[in-house]
């Protein structure tokens, strides 16, 4: 789902259910807008209010961990990178076509995350992998040790480019799931139930139809940051590219 969209219709559905409780109120007799109507409506809407509000707070919630566990992931594979680059260099010049291999890996597996992460919720891709990494990896398990000084460095390379690839695919299994319309469709009805009770049951003037505008676009970019943290790797707050980009310097 498109944030933008998502809090668009929000804003449109709740500003509608507002606008309609003046509408009501104005519609219906004095007898049904007594203090006990009121009172029932009120606690109504303060039930709902209160279940909106703990559904939006494990949405945010679960959101921002989506959202820094793929950045981590991000990091992680910049780190295993200057790792993997770091040891080849201490093996020696044998070992510089890995590195070269290493680098040319590195902008084709920065557009498959990305790429990979925004659209596996929509299609259920299979997992890809990068065949120039591939490569590396077998530059380096091709490497021929001529003391225990390079077999250690090789073992441990070997190692690192693994985590480097468990780390990969694991950013791919994490990868945020959009959250299923129903769920968000009955979200905006419960917040749409207690802006036309906020409509219903106060006096209007200027500055209450404002202050039910912005609360209305307030409620509806919580389910805007939920969508956008949901998806680190697309929208306006997605996870930039640049730490992995610049992670290893030219040869």
């Amino acid at each position: 789902m498109n944030a933008l969209v998502v809090f668009l219709v929000a804003l449109a559905i709740i500003l509608v259910g507002a606008f309609g409780g003046i509408v009501l109120r104005r519609a219906l007799p004095e007898r049904h807008l007594t203090d006990d109507t009121k009172d029932i409506v009120r606690l109504g809407t303060g039930l709902i209010g209160t279940i909106a509000a703990l559904v939006l707070g494990l949405l945010i919630a679960s959101a921002k961990g989506t959202y820094d566990n793929q950045s981590a992931n991000i990091q992680r594979i910049a780190a295993d990178s200057i790792l993997v680059d770091q040891i080849l260099a201490f093996y020696g010049p044998e070992a510089r076509p890995a590195r070269q291999q290493l680098r040319e890996a590195v902008d084709p597996l920065i557009a498959l995350i990305w790429r990979q992460n925004q659209s596996k919720a929509a299609t259920q891709s299979a997992f890809e992998e990068v065949r120039s990494g591939q490569e590396a990896y077998v530059r380096i398990a091709q490497l021929t040790p001529q003391n225990d000084f390079q077999r250690i460095l090789k073992d441990r390379a070997v190692q690192a480019i693994v985590d480097l690839a468990q780390t990969r695919l694991s950013s791919y299994e994490q990868a945020a799931t959009s959250i299923p319309l129903p769920f968000v469709a009955v979200l905006i009805f419960w917040l749409a139930i207690i802006f036309a009770s906020f409509g219903m049951f106060s006096q209007h003037n200027a500055t209450s139809v404002a202050a039910l505008i912005v609360f209305a676009a307030s409620a509806a970019g919580a389910l805007f940051l939920v969508l956008e943290l949901s998806t680190p790797f697309g929208g306006l707050l997605q996870i930039s590219s640049e730490p992995l980009r610049h992670a290893l310097p030219p040869l």
